[in-house]
């Protein structure tokens, strides 16, 4: 069963994420990243190798997308906020982008 990430697991695993460009939302318990690529097809590319590893492990971020541009949201809306998910995923996410 997935939980939330205690505090020490925040400072240990958030802080890599934080100084990678991820950021915590100041309005609910989530981290958000926007990437930037050279067009719409790189950008549509990550999308969809993002949507695979999203769906291999049955988390699904929020994310926002126009022309080069994708903007990112994860928490774990079961727990109520982030998780161990969000954290693989955002490392994922930034390997898939070419930033990790």
């Amino acid at each position: 069963m997935t939980e939330k990430l205690s505090e020490t697991a925040r400072d240990t695993t958030l802080r890599p994420l934080l100084e990678a460009g991820w950021s915590l939302d100041d309005t609910r318990d989530a981290m958000t990243k926007s990437y930037k690529f050279s067009d719409f097809t790189e950008a549509f590319g990550f999308m969809t190798r993002a949507a695979i590893w999203a769906e291999k492990w049955n988390h699904h971020p929020e994310w926002f997308n126009v022309y080069n541009k994708v903007d990112v949201t994860l928490t774990t809306h079961d727990v109520g906020g982030l998780s161990a998910l969000d954290v693989k995923l955002a490392r994922k996410f930034d390997l898939l982008a070419g930033q990790g």
